[in-house]
């Protein structure tokens, strides 16, 4: 089966020593895969190379086969969704302004918004639960609505594939909850979902795979309760954990920093 998207060799410098070394991954349609590590192990990079949007020192990303350096943004744009981990709401429009934005890689330079972008629109806000919100001003939202519309701007692109940068930061729980759920129904659909989260209960809940980036690699990949042991948890994330499978996923029970006693 041929992946959505495939990463080989990558490697990245930012000048100051190399963040990525020889990464190689794939992204299958009909799979959550979550990606995860600590702070600064190159998380944000490695979604950026793979969108295109910055490009290796090494290696190369395909996404349906084609090298990503050969495709325009807006095909790239149509393949795939992104989802920002950064950036704050600082702009005139209005929630419904923003989500439809999703529907330019489909338009064109001269095409009108039709029935069937609205629909999708429409469909958007629902799924985002910011229909209530569509004439808000971006200003007025708060961090956690500012979330949603990223999200649901990239629920409207409809695209076979989704990548997202921490798409939980901000949220209350059951925001959080709402929103792993509808990307766990997305994968059913067909849909290849790739996500960078920090909340790693959550992860093993959710996620069919786990991709660990630690030491500049995917230091471990696979199943969550395969990659989030009490030895992983130590080596890759520094924490002294216990770890319980739960009818749901598995419950981490952090005790400390390695090497800090009780």
């Amino acid at each position: 089966m041929n992946p959505l998207l495939e990463a080989r060799d990558l490697h990245f410098d930012y000048g100051r020593g190399s963040l990525l070394i020889g990464v190689d991954l794939t992204l299958e349609r009909g799979e959550l895969v979550g990606l995860v590590g600590r702070n600064g192990s190159g998380k944000t990079t490695l979604l950026h190379l793979l969108l295109g949007l910055i490009s290796p020192d090494r290696g190369g990303v395909r996404l349906d086969a084609d090298p990503i350096e050969r495709l325009s943004r807006g095909e790239v744009a149509r393949r795939v969704a992104w989802v920002p981990g950064d950036g704050q709401p600082n702009f005139g429009f209005r929630v419904r302004e923003l989500v439809a934005m999703g529907r330019n890689p489909h338009l064109g330079p001269f095409r009108p918004e039709g029935d069937e972008d609205r629909g999708q629109i429409d469909r958007a806000l629902e799924m985002a639960d910011l229909a209530p919100l569509a004439d808000r001003p971006i200003p007025e939202l708060s961090a956690g609505e500012w979330r949603r519309a990223l999200i649901a701007r990239a629920l409207a692109q409809e695209t076979p594939g989704l990548l997202l940068d921490e798409p939980t930061a901000n949220l209350d729980i059951a925001h959080q909850l709402e929103l792993l759920e509808l990307l766990h129904g997305l994968t059913r659909e067909g849909r290849a979902v790739l996500a960078a989260l920090h909340d790693l209960s959550l992860a093993s809940r959710y996620c069919d795979r786990l991709l660990v980036l630690s030491g500049g690699r995917i230091a471990a990949q696979g199943p969550p309760q395969m990659v989030l042991t009490e030895a992983g948890l130590a080596e890759f994330f520094g924490i002294r954990a216990k770890v319980r499978r739960t009818d749901t996923g598995l419950a981490i029970d952090a005790e400390g920093p390695v090497g800090m006693q009780r």
